[in-house]
């Protein structure tokens, strides 16, 4: 049953991965790259390590997509 799981999670990363490649918006392709960060935090926990989880998701998924949404913010601004 595990195994199913955590292959269905590296699936999830890889349509979130191709996602964040064909979507045409920035700020959608960021919100995906970061889905696939939080998937991979999942992956992790169910494979028995929590330390690499608690790292993907707070620098992979939360820290990295609030910098990619922050800077899009600030250079749509710019153009106006």
């Amino acid at each position: 049953m595990l195994e199913i799981l955590v292959v269905l999670l590296c699936a999830s990363i890889i349509i979130s991965g191709l996602l964040a490649v064909r979507l045409g918006g920035v700020l959608a392709a960021a919100v995906s790259g970061g889905l696939a960060s939080l998937f991979a935090a999942v992956c992790y926990v169910l494979l028995g390590a929590p330390d690499v989880a608690m790292t993907e998701a707070s620098i992979g998924s939360g820290l990295s997509t609030l910098i990619f949404l922050y800077a899009i913010r600030r250079t749509t601004g710019a153009r106006e």
